[in-house]
């Protein structure tokens, strides 16, 4: 809590808007992507200042294939170009970058740049910094059913003891945080395929911000309402 506000450990963003950016300034929407980026940095840096254990970021969605292919071409260049510009200050302010999703998917080069980003960034203990790329919710949930069916069948464990920790302890994000917070900008009001487990008690809140002029006054006034939010958890 800081200044008699609840802080949330765990904040999710769906960062949405980057096209309509640009075009409500008739700019190619190459530039609403790299103003996207920019709004990263400055919401990073503010979730750090304000305590936040862990931020996750929507970067790129199994169903962003579906873009055109000049569009990905844009967004793999971009994310080239925030791995070697902003690395070094994640690993100087103490941050632990992790990458949910099938990142594997992408590039060659680009797998490697994640790999070294997240070696880099393996042994620091501040704030959890968690992109999600190439990720999606329901795939996520399929593959823990798989797994755990495929270790029912060896005989490890029992089906009757699969529970909702035990399910937990085997998506992308076992490590973070339970999820409290969770933002979608740009007006849209739904999850498209994004934590969709995770969320199931967390807090939403939708703006009509766009994604790159969200910054850290916004994050404060999403955290704000957040604070004002009585959160039950099924109780009274």
């Amino acid at each position: 809590m800081a200044d008699g506000v609840a802080i949330p450990r765990h904040v999710a963003i769906i960062m949405d808007g980057n096209g309509r950016w640009a075009k409500k300034r008739f700019l190619p929407r190459v530039a609403g992507h790299k103003a996207g980026i920019d709004a990263v940095r400055r919401v990073t840096r503010a979730a750090r200042a304000m305590g936040i254990d862990a931020l996750t970021l929507y970067a790129f969605s199994s169903e962003n294939w579906r873009r055109p292919e000049d569009e990905i071409s844009d967004l793999m260049a971009l994310m080239r170009v925030f791995i070697r510009s902003d690395l070094d200050e994640l690993v100087r302010e103490n941050v632990r970058l992790r990458v949910i999703g099938d990142y594997r998917r992408f590039s060659p080069d680009l797998v490697v740049m994640v790999d070294d980003a997240i070696a880099r960034t393996a042994g620091n203990t501040g704030p959890i910094l968690a992109v999600a790329l190439n990720y999606g919710s329901q795939a996520e949930l399929a593959n823990v059913a798989r797994r755990l069916a495929e270790r029912a069948m060896r005989g490890e464990i029992d089906p009757a003891e699969i529970d909702t920790g035990l399910i937990e302890s085997q998506l992308d994000t076992y490590d973070l945080p339970p999820l409290d917070l969770l933002i979608r900008t740009s007006g849209e009001v739904r999850l498209s395929n994004f934590l969709l487990w995770q969320a199931a008690y967390a807090e939403l809140l939708f703006t009509e911000t766009l994604w790159p002029d969200f910054d850290g006054d916004a994050l404060a006034d999403a955290i704000a309402i957040f604070g004002q939010r009585q959160r039950r958890f099924g109780g009274l």
